[in-house]
């Protein structure tokens, strides 16, 4: 029985075949509907960061960018996208996206179909990271012209470094963020979260890179095994900045993965 007929033999049966038809389509605008695709950004990051990806998910509902220029901590920037969120929707967190991601899927488990988390960690900061950020809050606001070169290298695979095209992209995303919101990523606090990744109950998609040296393969596994329903996968030549590096790579890694975890695109639910 195809699945047509399926609803078909679901419907009274004074249902004409134009009124099927009819109620076929507002059954699939309804499940169109019902998904959506959100996006968190890394640090000093903007919606531009999943320009490459967004399109290659959009069959599974429409874009929605969570904006991480307001919030004093992980739990405010949390509650300011819940206020924007739709209904029910697949959650892509990178980074420090991911660490406000997590808080996103535990306060409402029954809104995601699905949580991908790429490029990020559920430990604290270290003494170091501490130190570099309090470092930052020294800067002026006329001081600041987006993260340097020398900053946004290390983020990217070896064979990428000298890459300006991709450097002065991801630079321009900070120069548009600006001072405030540098000020503001930099002071936030990342304590950590190992010890609440059960509590994250949907599926998950925990994604690494293996050239990353700021993320390493080992806080992925961490994540993957603290997350009850967790699948790890590591994308080959790429550093930190996977969105960016290796779009493509991502997207069929994504796509596979929803895929095989039953997550249909809404308009294949009915034929």
């Amino acid at each position: 029985m195809t699945s047509v007929d399926f609803y078909a033999a679901m419907l009274p049966r004074i249902v004409t075949p134009q009124s099927h038809h009819s109620l076929e389509l507002r059954n699939r605008r309804s499940l169109e509907l019902k998904m959506a695709i959100v996006f968190v950004p890394g640090f000093m990051l903007d919606s531009e960061m999943w320009s490459e990806l967004e399109p290659e998910l959009a069959a599974y509902g429409p874009a929605h960018h969570v904006d991480l220029r307001r919030g004093t901590s992980l739990e405010d920037m949390a509650d300011l996208a819940l206020e924007q969120l739709p209904d029910r929707f697949i959650l892509v967190g990178f980074s420090l996206g991911g660490y406000v991601a997590r808080q996103i899927a535990r306060r409402v488990p029954d809104k995601l179909s699905a949580l991908i988390l790429i490029a990020t960690s559920a430990r604290a900061d270290t003494p170091e990271q501490i130190q570099r950020k309090q470092f930052a809050l020294q800067l002026h606001d006329s001081a600041f012209k987006g993260l340097s070169p020398t900053a946004i290298a290390p983020s990217l695979h070896p064979k990428r470094r000298l890459d300006n095209a991709l450097i002065d992209r991801i630079r321009q995303m900070g120069i548009r963020l600006g001072a405030d919101t540098f000020r503001r990523q930099s002071a936030l606090a990342r304590t950590g979260d190992l010890d609440q990744l059960a509590a994250v109950r949907c599926p998950t998609l925990v994604v690494a890179a293996r050239n990353d040296d700021l993320r390493s393969e080992v806080e992925a596994s961490e994540l993957a095994h603290g997350i009850h329903d967790a699948t790890l996968m590591v994308i080959e030549n790429s550093g930190h900045m996977i969105p960016l590096e290796q779009p493509a790579l991502l997207a069929k890694t994504i796509t596979n993965w929803l895929r095989h975890r039953g997550i249909d695109l809404p308009s294949s639910k009915i034929d």
